[in-house]
């Protein structure tokens, strides 16, 4: 296995299971590569101080600097407050040594397990392309599979962890995984990874464009709801999507994203309308904006 990085300082999340075990050894091998070994312990497993303890005896092992966070989030933390929380901390610890870029452990079957699980929410084009289309985070393992990782893993002796809670057929992202993507042909499964990279160089395109749009709707986080309004109805729902990902929401379905679609161009003016978490959409008369609210 080989990974790309250009030469630099980065900021490597490592949680201890076989992904993220693997990728630290490939980067630490590559010259002009300077890592920060970051774990964050969610606080949702009663045994996730043993992932800790795994990843400061790896960072030791390779001689790198260790970073770890908490979050104390709970069992019931949903995986949405869990990636959130994550990021946050990697991206204080990026600032705090000056690193160039996040990189984490992403590998090709999590890119496919994204696509289908925003295919059954109805995310729209932007979800097909979530992982790869994300220039703050670089993810090198993007073009191996988790096979590769696994027998990469074993033949070099690796010690990792595995999360139970990925057994759990209660999350969407575990159904996926054991269910649909088994049953993949080899054959399907390199024409969805080519319909994926199509979508992602056509969407970007799309992007720069909703980008540009953006300001002549939404002025100093103020909507325009008679512009919104004249929108087409799909346009209006792209412009929702890119304002959400500029909120910080990264998982949303198109059923939040058509009802304040509708919100937008006809609620009572004075109406508030939840959107995630402690996001909020407040309608007035003539203008509209996100507003954050403690949670209760």
């Amino acid at each position: 296995m080989k990974v790309n990085v250009p030469p630099g300082k980065y900021i490597l999340a490592v949680s201890g299971g076989v992904d993220s075990v693997v990728l630290l050894d490939l980067l630490s091998n590559l010259p002009g590569v300077g890592l920060v070994v970051a774990h964050f312990n969610h606080g949702i497993r009663p045994d996730s101080g043993e992932d800790e303890r795994l990843v400061a005896a790896a960072a030791r092992k390779y001689g790198l600097p260790f970073e770890t966070g908490y979050g104390r989030l709970g069992a019931g933390a949903s995986e949405d407050a869990a990636r959130q929380a994550r990021y946050e901390f990697l991206n204080e610890v990026k600032t705090r040594h000056g690193a160039q870029a996040v990189i984490t452990a992403h590998h090709q079957d999590d890119l496919i397990e994204t696509a289908l699980i925003n295919l059954l929410r109805g995310t729209g084009r932007r979800g097909l392309t979530a992982i790869a289309d994300n220039k703050d985070v670089l993810r090198p393992l993007l073009n191996h599979s988790k096979k590769e990782i696994l027998n990469y893993a074993k033949k070099n002796k690796l010690r990792w962890r595995e999360d139970p809670t990925n057994d759990s057929l209660d999350y969407l992202r575990n159904y996926v995984r054991y269910n649909l993507v088994p049953k993949m042909t080899a054959a399907q499964r390199q024409d969805l990874l080519a319909t994926l990279d199509k979508a992602l160089k056509s969407g970007q395109q799309m992007d720069s464009e909703i980008s540009e749009l953006s300001p002549k709707i939404l002025d100093n986080q103020v909507i325009n709801r008679g512009k919104f309004s004249s929108l087409p109805v799909e346009l209006g729902n792209e412009l929702l999507m890119y304002w959400l990902r500029c909120e910080g929401l990264m998982d949303f379905d198109k059923k939040t994203i058509n009802r304040l679609n509708v919100a937008l161009r006809a609620a009572k003016s004075q109406s508030v309308h939840p959107v995630r978490h402690d996001l909020v959409l407040k309608v007035n008369r003539q203008t509209a904006g996100f507003e954050r609210r403690p949670l209760r």
